[in-house]
């Protein structure tokens, strides 16, 4: 079970708060984060990259509640952003515009110009068409936008197809040759200068193995850049590292990670960047739902809970699995689903698996819910989105309100003819 959601006499805890205490005084579904396991994760990777004085850029697209942002910026990270709203999101939380990169293939001209407007560490450049907008748009208000072209190195990081992004298949950024073509593009353009080099194998990883592969492909090209253009001196090494989702499974430890890469990086003389977010907050959170209904049928039972796909949508999009365990501890057991109220066959948190034994109005959790959980959430069936709580010690505060269904309509109108 996750370190800091631990049972005391038979009660789930959140640290040293009741989830039970919580659910009944927020409601349900009910995000909660351990804001001790956040600043754990964080300073254990940065404790065993230590050697090369890491940027870690916490990547906002799986966490981007301003209270886990803040959290991770008391301790020294910046933000790996991949949309405006994020970086506003960023820089709202309290963190230094200099310790800010924007990744994503689609970058818009509105996007670029706040960037450059708040002087962001660096821009991930993706193609070829986004170095020219950048420079462009760069030159148009007088500045230089710093780049690092991202490097597609055809590593197989062996996850689910929809999580790779470092294969040759994928939409992300560009093969070692074309970015040598684009690094020569790059310094002929007067908007840009060219500080570094990205690479993003997918997600989640639980071995070193990929990243090793993808640093001895892509470290002749940063050796000759490093030798060639004086401002070249970051190479960020993206995220991706992978948690326990099961209870058998053994997490990625950081130091097993440092001790593969790190000979890698050492005589480079390059500073290294990382963006990890699920390995820091992924088992930060749970997601708490109530059981509505149980429903036996001939060949399996349905534990119908509040929580649905729209709350949590990794199993339905990602046959991705999450224990859930029951928040008063018990030794019965079912086999079944467990489904939320969402029309649609894929609304499901738990599929064919033996569940706890539970009944109406009992509550369950859903563990290694803190990364992609609420951030993927949606209003289908117009369903408000959950309460987000944030523990510490004893302390728990709600960082996030509920939805309620006057939020669901604001912004619409209804033309008068």
């Amino acid at each position: 079970m996750q370190s800091h959601f631990k049972y005391y006499h038979g009660q789930l805890c959140a640290e040293d708060v009741p989830v039970a205490k919580l659910a009944d005084e927020f409601g349900t579904p009910l995000y909660i984060y351990s804001r001790s396991h956040l600043i754990r994760q964080y300073r254990a990777l940065a404790d065993a990259m230590k050697s090369v004085k890491p940027h870690i850029y916490f990547a906002i697209k799986s966490n981007s509640n301003l209270a886990v942002i803040r959290t991770l910026a008391d301790q020294g990270a910046g933000a790996d952003v991949v949309s405006g709203g994020e970086l506003y999101r960023a820089r709202k939380a309290g963190v230094p515009a200099e310790k800010i990169v924007f990744a994503g293939v689609g970058k818009s001209v509105a996007e670029i110009d706040y960037a450059l407007k708040e002087d962001i560490k660096f821009f991930t450049v993706e193609s070829e068409a986004e170095l020219h907008r950048i420079s462009e748009r760069a030159e148009a208000v007088g500045t230089k936008g710093r780049i690092a072209i991202r490097v597609n190195p055809d590593v197989d990081p062996k996850t689910h197809k929809y999580t790779s992004t470092g294969k040759a298949e994928n939409k992300f950024g560009v093969d070692l040759t074309r970015a040598e073509r684009a690094y020569e593009q790059a310094l002929r353009l007067a908007g840009v200068e060219v500080v570094g080099m990205h690479m993003h194998l997918g997600s989640p990883i639980m071995t070193p193995t990929p990243y090793t592969e993808a640093l001895q492909k892509v470290r002749p090209m940063c050796e000759q850049l490093k030798k060639d253009v004086p401002t070249f001196r970051h190479l960020d090494i993206g995220g991706g590292l992978g948690i326990s989702y099961k209870a058998e499974q053994d997490p990625l430890d950081p130091r097993d990670f440092a001790s593969a890469v790190l000979p890698l990086l050492h005589d480079l003389g390059l500073e290294v960047g990382m963006e990890p977010g699920r390995f820091i907050a992924g088992n930060a959170g749970i997601l708490v739902t109530r059981v509505e209904y149980v429903k036996d049928s001939p060949s399996k039972t349905f534990i119908i809970v509040d929580a649905a796909m729209n709350d949590l949508i990794r199993p339905a999009l990602y046959e991705a699995h999450h224990e859930i365990i029951p928040v008063v501890q018990t030794i019965e057991r079912l086999f079944g689903d467990i489904v939320g109220p969402v029309c649609e066959s894929g609304d499901f948190l738990a599929a064919e698996r033996e569940l706890p034994a539970v009944e109406e109005g009992d509550l369950l959790a859903v563990l290694s819910a803190g990364a992609y959980g609420f951030v993927m959430a949606s209003n289908y069936n117009s369903r408000g989105r959950a309460a987000e709580i944030m523990v510490e010690g004893d302390r728990a505060e709600l960082v996030r309100a509920r939805e309620t269904w006057d939020d669901l309509l604001r912004g619409e109108t209804i033309p008068e003819w």
